[in-house]
């Protein structure tokens, strides 16, 4: 038998007390002699024996009492077979998972409370502990101090899910950071109560435990059942329009293990249903939905995708943004043009298109900020600033159409072509010559270029095409129009993240009619409507680096986002007209602050024109928790073998998780029974002295 506290030990000391006592309170007798005292000596001496007989019991009695009550005191205890053990004069550290996948139930009660009931019952262990830790996923600064177990009651009823999940790495590291403070010495254990998802906890063989730590795993057993995420959203076309039908993609993951019938999926925009649509989604499996709407206005519209799917529900909401009718910007650089026009005509019929004209003289670089679409035309020589703006322009995800003057430097171009995947070029024809115009071949309408481009029910009549008198040839790129001998007349190269879209003839009359014909109006249309980068409708606070783009910014501005009351300023830098945004974790909030999902105005923070809506954000959880895939035990125990100290429990959902626990790793506690025998005592005495007559 081992004692917890062994120190009680001297108050055995008191027993001496009550023998004390016993022995120098004697009382002394008066001797009375009467005439007859036959019967009186009788009568004195039986009364005598039973008198010394009752003190003797009461003695005993007492001193029994007190050695029980200094016995549960130090708390004495049958030491376990488990050669490490628990030690509760260590510092314990509780860690308990309160990310979004603890909403998930058995027989009606989530995860998260069967936890924390667990998690209380454990106190009781360590109910006279002043060094208790309790780590949740909120990584707060309340969490990296020691208290007593009142404290950590306290602190337990408060818990909340939290958005953001943790690496088990990481929670050890925090956990050692106060380990290491507090007792560096070891001697130290740590639990785990978490239903040990596995996209979220990390690998498992990186993780090293302190040989003089104990670590014990909780694991919650959780099933996967089922649960519906939204995997992402995104739009048919690259832009929408206000009162034309458009369609919006909607990719659904099922991440448990039970199929998924006939769900409802719902469409709301800004706070109205104007979709509906069902999907059915094999275990593990992925469907996508398409919703059509129309928007009346435009600007910035906020959307919603909504379905009910129990008992995970922290992803049954979705938020989007779209934004209808943006302006695409079409900037037209010339030196020598045709006599009409062409761009401006085709450019000026839509009130979707933004149009400027520079002449390349006088042309500011720095407005290829603002730019969508350059169209390039009659420039003989690209060199200096002017060639290597419009290298990053591209490269930055920029669209340029080069259209050629009739006598082109090629030396000029070549390198500038070369550099953006255009190589080999040379010119056509001598200076001067007539042109010699040829027929163009028909396209391939399989081309996604030409999507939308022709009519279905005409795609196998012959179209009267143009002709056209190339002045330069190339090589590389996708050819968008041929001519019948080959050569190309359009090709589009990506480049970067933008496009280049490189023609062989110029758009003067003598030169063919294809700035006259029917093609070319769609063509310039499609070139323009993918110089429009695709909408990205939401983020996540997930993704450490999120990229907007920011129309003419400032230098020194300072950026914030804002959602009701909320207001945050994240670490940034500006890049050009790129603001590069990281995305703020809840530890890193202030106090009474909380990320949610929802809609953000990203505004301007500080200068002239602060409290300026810049964009409207939709931001998300992630999708990682989603995935209802978890550790078993048995996975657990496999993943930690060759680390003796880390012990895997499995009965949490048992009653006697607790009991279990004590017994194997701390031994069988006596103090209860001695508390009881000292109680027994006690009632032994009184019963003596008040019923014991002599």
């Amino acid at each position: 038998m081992s004692f917890l506290y062994p120190s009680f030990l001297f108050g055995l000391l008191a027993v001496s007390v009550p023998i004390a006592i016993h022995l120098f309170n004697f009382r002394r007798t008066r001797r009375v002699f009467f005439s007859n005292v036959a019967l009186l000596k009788t009568v004195q001496t039986e009364t005598k024996s039973f008198r010394r007989l009752k003190h003797w019991l009461i003695l005993v009695a007492r001193c029994l009492f007190l050695a029980c009550l200094v016995l549960a005191f130090a708390q004495p205890f049958i030491p376990s077979k488990n050669k490490i053990g628990l030690s509760r004069q260590g510092v314990t550290s509780l860690y308990i998972d309160n990310s979004y996948s603890m909403q998930n139930e058995r027989n009606t009660k989530r995860y998260l409370d069967i936890a924390i009931g667990r998690l209380d019952e454990l106190l009781t262990l360590f109910r006279n502990a002043a060094s208790l830790q309790l780590l949740t996923n909120d990584f707060s600064a309340a969490e990296q101090q020691a208290g007593s177990s009142e404290a950590i009651r306290d602190r337990v009823t408060s818990i909340r899910f939290a958005h953001t999940p943790r690496t088990l790495e990481s929670v050890y590291r925090r956990q050692r950071n106060l380990l290491s403070s507090l007792s560096p010495s070891g001697g130290n254990q740590l639990f785990w109560f978490s239903d040990f998802q596995k996209s979220t906890v990390g690998d498992l063989s990186r993780l090293q435990i302190d040989t003089t730590d104990r670590l014990f795993l909780v694991p919650l057993d959780a099933q996967a059942t089922k649960n519906v995420y939204v995997d992402s959203v995104w739009l048919s076309t690259p832009f929408i329009r206000e009162m034309q039908n458009n369609s919006l993609n909607v990719k659904l993951s099922n991440g448990g293990r039970e199929e998924v019938r006939n769900l409802p999926i719902r469409l709301y925009l800004d706070d109205t249903q104007t979709s509906t649509a069902s999907a059915s989604i094999a275990p593990g499996g992925s469907a996508t939905v398409s919703l059509n709407f129309n928007v009346t206005s435009k600007g910035y519209h906020r959307g919603r995708i909504v379905f009910e799917d129990y008992p995970i529900t922290f992803d049954n909401q979705y938020f989007f943004v779209i934004e209808a009718s943006p302006a695409v910007r079409v900037m037209h650089v010339y030196e020598q043009r045709a006599n009409t026009d062409y761009i401006n005509t085709v450019f000026s019929n839509d009130s979707l298109f933004v149009r400027r004209s520079f002449n390349a003289q006088n042309f500011d670089v720095g407005q290829l900020k603002e730019t969508d679409l350059v169209v390039l035309e009659g420039v003989s020589q690209v060199s200096g600033t002017l060639r290597s703006e419009l290298e990053r322009f591209v490269r930055q995800g920029g669209s340029l159409a080069i259209i050629p003057s009739p006598s082109p430097d090629v030396s000029s171009y070549s390198p500038f072509l070369s550099a953006l995947g255009v190589a080999g070029v040379q010119s056509v024809g001598a200076a001067g010559a007539t042109p010699a115009l040829l027929p163009l071949s028909e396209p391939d309408r399989r081309n996604p270029f030409f999507r939308d481009v022709f009519q279905q029910t005409y795609q196998s009549d012959p179209l009267n095409l143009p002709s056209a008198a190339p002045v330069w040839r190339w090589n590389g790129g996708e050819r968008l129009l041929s001519l019948r001998d080959g050569s190309p007349l359009l090709t589009q190269v990506r480049a970067g993240q933008g496009y280049v879209y490189v023609m062989a003839n110029p758009l003067a009359s003598q030169y063919g009619n294809l700035a006259e014909h029917a093609l070319f109006v769609p063509v310039m249309y499609k070139m323009a409507a993918l110089s429009v980068r695709p909408q990205r409708t939401a983020y996540s606070f997930d993704e450490n680096l999120i990229s907007l783009l920011i129309s003419n910014p400032s230098e020194r501005a300072v950026y914030k986002l804002k959602r009701d009351k909320l207001e945050i300023i994240p670490v940034q830098r500006l890049v050009g007209n790129q603001l590069l945004l990281e995305m703020p974790k809840s530890n890193e909030l202030a106090t009474g602050q909380e990320v949610e999902s929802g809609y953000y105005e990203l505004q301007l923070n500080n200068g002239p024109g602060a409290g300026k809506t810049e964009r409207l954000l939709a931001l998300n959880h992630g999708n990682q928790e989603s995935a209802m895939d978890f550790y078993s035990a048995d996975e657990l125990r496999r993943a930690f073998a060759n680390q003796p100290n880390v012990e895997v429990f499995d009965s949490i959902q048992d009653g006697d998780f607790v009991q279990v626990l004590e017994q194997e790793n701390l031994g069988r506690s006596l103090w209860k029974y001695f508390l009881m025998a000292a109680l027994a005592f006690l009632l032994i005495e009184v019963a003596l002295v008040r019923f014991m007559k002599g």
